[in-house]
């Protein structure tokens, strides 16, 4: 049985509040500088990060005053959040560094976008695994995984001196591999029935 009352449902708002007040203040102090590409990606940042307090806040009160159990409203939270702080980082990351330095998308270290790019290859193969894994294909969670070494040794590679035609030969060679891997993946996922998880 949860155990959510209303004053620990209303204290729960509290952190949201505050995390919007922050925000506009900073959208506010920049609000000439969040244009293009990295303001949009900072607003719907927050806004999302918002939404997901706000909502999993909600859910409690409603809990709470035994009005229903609105799961869905609590489920939301963790995946609206992540997507929303890596939305909010990079987009504020392109317009601070952007700019400081009067070029929106040349100052951002090469390691930083690297990094930024583990992330997001990380989440997509770790949900493609969770679907081979479910749907009991060992063929297509071997070549996610493989795939996914394969595409950080290659974010790795291009990082380095591409003036080599060795470099990068070696590169679009793993590249490729690791391709044609999530396409095997994709298709060991169809025949296994992925249309009707």
């Amino acid at each position: 049985m949860k155990q959510f009352s209303v004053p620990m449902a209303l204290v729960d708002y509290i952190p949201v509040v505050l995390f919007l007040l922050a925000m506009v203040s900073i959208s506010e102090d920049l609000k000439d500088k969040l244009k293009g590409v990295g303001g949009i990606m900072f607003k719907v940042g927050f806004a999302l990060i918002f939404a997901a307090g706000f909502l999993k806040a909600t859910y409690k009160l409603l809990y709470a005053l035994k009005v229903g159990d609105f799961v869905f409203l609590s489920d939301q939270f963790f995946p609206n959040q992540a997507l929303g702080f890596l939305l909010a980082g990079i987009g504020l990351m392109i317009v601070v560094m952007g700019k400081m330095k009067g070029n929106v998308y040349g100052v951002i270290p090469t390691m930083a976008l690297v990094g930024i790019m583990v992330v997001g290859l990380g989440a997509l193969e770790a949900a493609l695994c969770y679907l081979a894994n479910k749907l009991k294909n060992r063929k297509a969670l071997i070549a996610f995984i493989v795939s996914f070494f394969l595409l950080l040794a290659m974010g790795y590679l291009s990082s380095k001196d591409f003036d080599k035609a060795f470099m990068n030969w070696l590169a679009q060679g793993i590249n490729v591999l690791g391709q044609c891997l999530i396409l095997y993946g994709a298709r060991q996922l169809h025949a296994s029935g992925l249309g009707k998880l």
